[in-house]
């Protein structure tokens, strides 16, 4: 009898990398980071500029280690904070090997997007347009925002997502695999952010605040 030859398993190779997470205000950037991790990490309001320094997700599956930064809105800075926050943003957009830009897909276009789209102008780094949102708009409405956006910058990939009912996040997290090096670990399995405990904490103290006043709240919060 001929002898059988053994086929050896292909191991697919580990990615590892570090993923930003921008786009303007309220565009739901913490709550598709919450949405990936399967948990809570990232405080979520109506409020402008709840985020407020850049928080890291770390995500680790036996396909890799997404370590996803998430970063405060994009807008133009006016006050010394605001500058803080951006910088924030500028640092994550230079240290990334991915970049997600969220857009909300109920919002119309305006010059905040094209301030947007102005900072990219001169990233070299992959860009992913993310479009969210999309389970409160019509389709023929989505695929009028694609159309629109595709000119306006070389996307490697342009995903419909929905961070509230997790529409599509399967298919963006396996085309981030997809776009990240071989890599080793840099955080252990049991890791899910670089913040202590004691700062999650914090943030959700503030984030019920922020939820339950108005004019009222200070920004020191």
């Amino acid at each position: 009898m001929p002898r059988q030859k053994k086929v050896q398993e292909t191991k697919k190779a580990f990615r590892v990398g570090y993923v930003a997470l921008i786009g303007r205000p309220n565009v739901g950037k913490s709550m598709l980071l919450n949405r990936l991790l399967g948990q809570k990490i990232a405080i979520v309001s109506n409020k402008p500029q709840t985020t407020r320094i850049s928080i890291l997700g770390i995500h680790t599956t036996d396909k890799g280690q997404i370590i996803f930064i998430d970063n405060p809105g994009i807008h133009k800075p006016l006050h010394k904070l605001n500058k803080r926050m951006m910088d924030f943003v500028y640092s994550s957009l230079q240290t990334a090997d991915l970049i997600c830009l969220l857009i909300d897909a109920t919002q119309k276009y305006g010059h905040g997007d094209e301030f947007v789209l102005d900072i990219l102008k001169n990233v070299r780094t992959p860009v992913f347009l993310l479009i969210n949102k999309v389970d409160i708009v019509k389709k023929e409405n989505i695929l009028l925002i694609i159309d629109k956006y595709k000119d306006l910058h070389p996307f490697k990939e342009i995903i419909p997502i929905s961070a509230v009912r997790g529409t599509n996040v399967d298919v963006l997290e396996n085309l981030i695999y997809d776009n990240l090096p071989e890599s080793e670990k840099i955080y252990s399995d049991d890791e899910i952010s670089d913040q202590s405990e004691r700062f999650l904490l914090a943030e959700i103290i503030r984030e019920k605040v922020l939820n339950h006043v108005e004019k009222e709240l200070p920004w020191a919060t």
